[in-house]
């Protein structure tokens, strides 16, 4: 850590003010930085005094950042301790990213660490909610995170550290206070070697999460048949094979937001179009696969393209579609079709296909709805969401990508052959 550049995340309590007090006797190369979320009125104000005390006694840069709490949480619907949380640990990484500095240092210690796997478990949690805070998590370090609390507050009063208390760690309005005051110490007096012994619970539960980690990995490895914009592509007979099926699904998606555990299990089972999703994922049955979407990719746009007759080239979100008269019939692709330009009745529209809607396949004589033809087709959802069409006044001239239709072809009778191709 010696060469390194160190931000120290401060609030002016015992434990980051002993930890400021380290790095400063370890001669290592650090700044503060102290957040005043603005909740304790004077005394936020008083901390926030003596963090800059602080800093010009130990000699070192501080910043400082006032945040307007209460708002934070009333537009974001979310508790007090969150919004620190989120407003805290947001500015601290684009302070460090911006002034370049290699580390973030909290003071987090091992009472810190206990409380959190209480937090985790009353609330319900998976193996990972029980691994503890890590010691380093990409740029943040907590170097206290083996010593308790206790240590530290011995520490700081043999070496005659100044700190602050703040007043609302005494009371029991937040959880976490609550297992600290109330829970914490029934437990130690049990066993007074609490601490230790958790930190040994720890260590095997991160030991079991690893073996964990690298059976999800090789079930990952066979399940996963594609990744592409429309998802990730899961077999679904890799699940049925393993022993529990439910144990690795909740694994393998509970970071996308799901609950509905049970649902999730029976999509093993349940037929073509079913899914089940979260706030932010989708996970539809197909056949026999699971595809895991983004409903921000999955929602369809309702943006529509008009082109009129003067148009020889248009952009659109899946690429340049071209217009050309030709005299006669060249190249086909499902990329390009050909039709009767007098067919057409100007302008006409680019947009998604919609419910209900029908044409008439190329070579067929009856119409046919455009879901059952994407049906036909062996598509995916996202494939199906995601099929845009050609259209002349409420009559589809393309599907585009896919099929044409017959009410446009060319015919004997055709003066005038425009050629239509994406690219």
């Amino acid at each position: 850590m010696k060469e390194k550049k160190l931000l120290i995340a401060i609030s002016g309590g015992v434990d980051s003010v002993v930890l400021a007090w380290l790095c400063h006797r370890l001669k290592l190369e650090f700044s503060l930085a102290h957040c005043n979320f603005n909740l304790r009125e004077e005394e936020s104000n008083a901390d926030e005094e003596f963090v800059i005390q602080l800093a010009n006694t130990l000699d070192v840069e501080v910043f400082v950042q006032n945040f307007d709490t209460k708002a934070y949480v009333d537009s974001n619907k979310c508790s007090i301790q969150m919004a620190a949380r989120e407003l805290r640990y947001d500015w601290l990484q684009e302070l460090a990213g911006q002034l370049n500095y290699d580390y973030i240092l909290t003071a987090h210690h091992a009472d810190d660490n206990l409380e959190t796997f209480l937090i985790n478990f009353t609330r319900g949690t998976g193996l990972n909610g029980l691994t503890g805070i890590p010691i380093v998590n990409e740029n943040i370090v907590r170097p206290l995170l083996y010593f308790s609390r206790e240590e530290i507050l011995n520490y700081a009063q043999s070496q005659h550290i100044e700190w602050r208390e703040d007043s609302s760690n005494s009371g029991r309005k937040y959880l976490r206070n609550k297992l600290r005051h109330e829970v914490v110490p029934v437990l130690k007096s049990i066993n007074p070697q609490l601490l230790d012994i958790f930190q040994d619970t720890i260590n095997h539960l991160n030991d079991t999460a690893d073996i964990v980690e690298e059976s999800l990995n090789a079930v990952a490895k066979r399940a996963i048949t594609s990744i592409d914009e429309g998802g990730i592509t899961y077999k679904i007979s890799e699940f049925k094979k393993v022993n529990n099926p439910k144990a690795y699904l909740f694994e393998m998606f509970k970071e996308f937001g799901f609950t509905s555990w049970r649902d999730i299990v029976n999509l093993l089972d349940a037929e073509t179009g079913k899914y089940v999703s979260s706030n932010t994922h989708q996970l539809i049955k197909h056949r026999e696969f699971l595809i895991l979407s983004d409903i921000s990719h999955s929602e369809r746009s309702h943006e529509s393209i008009q082109i009129s007759s003067e148009d020889k080239m248009v952009q659109t979100p899946i690429g340049k579609l071209i217009f050309k008269v030709v005299n006669h019939v060249s190249e086909k692709s499902k990329n390009t079709i050909y039709i009767d330009q007098d067919k057409l009745n100007f302008p006409i529209e680019f947009r998604l296909w919609q419910k209900g809607e029908v044409f008439q396949p190329l070579g067929m004589t009856g119409k046919k709805k455009v879901s059952k033809f994407l049906k036909d087709e062996k598509l995916s959802p996202f494939e199906k969401e995601h099929t845009w069409v050609l259209c002349s006044d409420d009559n589809i001239v393309w599907v585009i990508g896919k099929r044409a239709d017959d009410r446009f072809k060319i015919t004997e009778q055709t003066k005038s052959i425009l050629k239509i191709s994406m690219t």
